[in-house]
This record gives structure tokens, sequence and C-alpha cells, in this order.
């Protein structure tokens, strides 16, 4: 008998608590400010901010201050060093190593066992319930599945606490008998060095009944490569003929999907986007025929949104300002960064994230770039969402393939002119790369008016430069910066220009 039809009926009561997104997202927000305030209550910071006399609200917003790494860094580093009750609830034993929009080179996020259980958890489980309800016929849980993940960073480790990537603790805590529908081994999934850890996993998975397969596009498409070339086929159903779903994360999906379509031709094969952080998961592709994702409501975080057109840096000013808006206030087709409190110990922490709501019932997004990851020299507002879109158009219009690529302006070189760099990595060459850049630019002023203002005439910005990188060139300095493999992502817009620099200057060796 097949065992996800045997499991199926294990998920039915979750489905129908998840229909409450549909009718009560304000409902289950309200409730879940409500659970955390009581467990901050217990700690040092809720002590601090009188969270034991916060009751609603207003009056959480009054008494808790909008925070980034830097306000949480120095309890967070008591955590690390064993203090309890710091920021969350008791003693937290792991923190999630990141990069990203800090002054410090690495962020160590902390991950109690009830942000495992109540978020990333159940984020894991909910994504298979939502699969499962949409593809009755589906025999996923009949095979393995291929999780792609992270290693621990033990030269962080500290008495009282141990360090990772957030898939390498997701792994290292995940029930044991996970471990009996999974490759590859957990030895090698925690793996530290990413080319000897792909390798492996094309090994020991290729030999193996894969139905689903889970990570980030770019590393797992290094994988899958890997297993090609070991197995000699064409196609990747060849290997795995019950493949079914890639529930994928981290970057876009969009630079990569005509890449995984040519590697995966079989016409049962789906694609299930997730938006699960180190900060916590956050979203859930619902519908098969939207690429929205829908919030998640009932975990343990509260979120709250800032419009970017009223986002300031220095948070501090954001603070003195009502621009803050709960999920209940939020609207279609704006600019959001991100806020969220979560049962891990983070309080109003403005994740750097951005997001545009696509409907507000239920409450679906997309991701649509990073508070610092956009190019505004010269008033133009480009954001990722703006790229990601426009390279697809190019990409269509040229038959060209984006594996990777980064941008930044030069403020004005030899003849006083400004422009836009793109360094684009392409896994298939377009059939002419001025005609890809003058496709990019035009969609780009289509997408973006005030891209489009400021390319007038070329007065404010000239046409954009479009540099092809050898091939590798953003693994090579992925590896050079210690950050192959894992959770690692390429910077894709800038408005510094220190990577773009760092990747022209290793493009000409």
């Amino acid at each position: 008998m097949s065992l996800t039809k045997v499991l199926r009926p294990l998920f039915t009561s979750r489905m129908r608590e998840l229909e409450r997104h549909l009718t009560e997202a304000e409902t289950l927000q309200r409730e879940a400010l409500q659970r955390l305030l009581a467990a901050g209550s217990q700690t040092l910071y809720g002590r601090d901010h009188g969270l034991d006399a916060t009751s609603s609200y207003e009056e959480f917003v009054m008494s808790v201050p909008l925070a980034t790494y830097e306000e949480h860094k120095a309890m967070i580093d008591r955590m690390r060093h064993g203090e309890s009750d710091v920021l969350a609830p008791g003693r937290v034993r792991w923190y999630a190593k990141s990069s990203g929009t800090t002054n410090d080179t690495s962020k160590f996020i902390p991950v109690s066992s009830r942000g495992l259980k109540d978020t990333h958890y159940r984020g894991g489980t909910d994504v298979v319930v939502m699969y499962l309800r949409d593809h009755p016929e589906s025999r996923m849980l009949d095979g393995r599945g291929l999780i792609l993940g992270g290693s621990h960073a033990p030269n962080y480790n500290l008495k009282g606490s141990l360090v990772g990537d957030l898939s390498a603790i997701l792994i290292e805590n995940i029930n044991p008998l996970v471990n009996l529908i999974r490759v590859p081994s957990k030895q090698t999934a925690l793996l530290a060095d990413f080319e000897v850890k792909r390798d492996r996993i094309a090994r020991e998975a290729m030999r193996r009944n894969v139905t689903n397969i889970s990570g980030v596009p770019s590393w797992m498409l290094s994988v899958l490569s890997r297993i090609m070339e070991l197995s000699g086929k064409t196609h990747l159903e060849e290997v795995w003929p019950n493949l079914e779903v890639f529930f994928h994360g981290g970057v876009a999906f969009t630079p990569y999907r005509e890449q995984y379509e040519r590697l995966i031709t079989s016409p049962r094969m789906h694609y299930m986007e997730t938006y699960n952080a180190s900060e916590g998961f956050f979203g859930i592709q619902s519908d098969p025929a939207d690429p929205a994702m829908l919030l998640m409501l009932d975990y343990g975080v509260f979120y709250e949104f800032i419009p970017m057109n009223e986002f300031d840096e220095d948070i501090r000013q954001l603070n003195l300002t009502d621009k803050v808006y709960p999920i209940w206030d939020v609207q279609p087709g704006i600019n959001y960064a991100m806020v969220i409190t979560t049962s891990s110990g983070l309080w109003r922490y403005v994740i750097g994230d951005t997001v545009r709501f696509t409907s507000t019932n239920p409450y679906k997004f997309v991701i649509t770039g990073r508070t610092k990851s956009f190019i505004n020299a010269f008033g133009e507002e480009l954001i990722v969402d703006n790229a990601e879109r426009g390279l697809k158009e190019a990409c269509r219009q040229t038959g060209a393939q984006v594996l990777e690529y980064t941008a930044a302006p030069i403020f004005m070189d030899d003849k006083g002119r400004c422009r836009h760099q793109w360094l684009v990595e392409f896994s298939v060459m377009p059939d002419d790369t001025a005609r890809f850049a003058q496709i990019l630019d035009d969609t780009l002023r289509s997408l973006n008016s005030d891209y489009d203002a400021k390319r007038f005439h070329d007065i404010t910005l000239q046409p954009l430069e479009l540099i092809v990188a050898r091939p590798s060139l953003f693994n090579d300095w992925l590896k050079d910066n210690g950050k192959l493999g894992g959770q690692h992502k390429v910077p894709r817009l800038s408005n510094s220009r220190t990577h773009i620099e760092q990747l022209l200057l290793k493009n000409r060796v």
C-alpha cells in the first residue's frame, strides 16, 4: 500500500486549521501577539519593556521600539554565552549564522526550541499539507526527499551555544523518523566543503527513489548537474522516474526556471516556493497557478510592515513615526519592509526583506528584494523584482539563460556619464549580447517609472552596461569568501561597488 495514502489523513486536521487564514487573519495575528507577549514577559527584555503590562497592539507599539541586529546584538551575545531568559524564555542553544544587511561580518540569529517547533518545522509540515491537498494523485512520501542544506560553523561555537546554517540546525534537530525518508546521510548533509559534499550527495542520492527535492535553486542545480555527469543521462527523470516536486526558496526562481525545465521534462513535475529564512518561516505558495505566497499567520511570528517610501535606515527616526502597519492595515501593490516579532526572541526586528501584497483576502505576497538590495544612486529606486522580471524578458527574447548576476551604479566615468553596470554569468549565451542589454534596459523602463524618468533622453542615466562574466566566476568569488554552498547568496543589486569591483577583478584573471 502507498505510504502517502496511509499518511495523508494525518494532515486533514491541519488543513482545516489553515482555512482560518482565509477568514480570520487579524484574529490569528492578534492571538500570535498575545502568546509572544506572555512568553516575553518572563524575559529580561520583557521586564525592561514592561511586557507584563502590555495587552494590546497599540500598547505593544508604545512599549517596544523597532530594532535591527545592532540593537539586539548585545543581548544575543549574552544568550550565546549561556545566559537564560534574555530575549526568549529559557536557554537558547542554537544560533543560525547569517550574513546580510548588518554592519557585522556575521549575524547570529537565535533559534529557540519553541521557534524550531512552532515556526520552522510547522512551516515544513504545512508545505507538505498544501502540496498533498493540491495533488491528490501524489505519491511523494513513497520515496526519499533530497534535502540540500548547509553546515555547522564550529569556529563560532561557545560553551553555551552552537552555530550553523539554518538548514544544518534543522537537520540536526529533526525527528529521527524523518531520516528514514530523506537523503543524503546526516554526515554528508552537514559537510562544510561544498565541492566534496556536492559529489557525495550526488553519489548517495542517484541510486535512491527520490520523489521530492528541497533547497536553494542555484545550489541544487549544481548538485543535479553532478548527478547528470555521473549518470550519463540526459534528463533527471531518467535517474529518478518518480520525481514530482521541487520545494525551493532562498533566491528568486525566475532566473533558474528554464534551466530546470530543460533538465526535468516530465509533465508530472511541480515547483513550489517557500519563504524560510534564518529568522523564521513566513510564506508558502498555496496555489500552483499563483506565484504569490500565503503569509503564514499562526506560527510564532507577529508581522508589521513599513512602506518603503517611508523607510529610513536610521531606525531611531522610524520609531518616531506612525508609518508601521500591522497586517490588517496593509494594502496591495505597495512595497513594504517587513518587521517581525518571533518566539525565538526577535522583537520588532527589521529583517531586511521587502514584500508586496498581491491580495489581502487571503494575505498573499511576493518578495520584491531587500531594504539594502536595490539601486537608488540617482533616484531610480530599482528593486530586485524589477531586475528579475527584466532579465526574464531579455532571456525570453534572446534565448539566453542567466545563471548568476549582480549590478551596481557607475556614478560618473571620465566622460561625465552615469549608468548601471550589470555583470551576468550565462548558462546559455544570448544570440546578441547588445540586444539582450537593450531589452533589459527597455523592460526596466517599462516596469519602473522612476528608472524611466532618469533614463529620459539619457540625461541622468546612460543605457545600462552589460559585462559577460566568465564561467564559474560567482562560484569562485563565493568560495574565496567562504560562502560556497548552503544558503549563501550572490548580492543582486547594490548602491555600493564593493562586491562588483571584487568580481570584476576576478573576471579579468
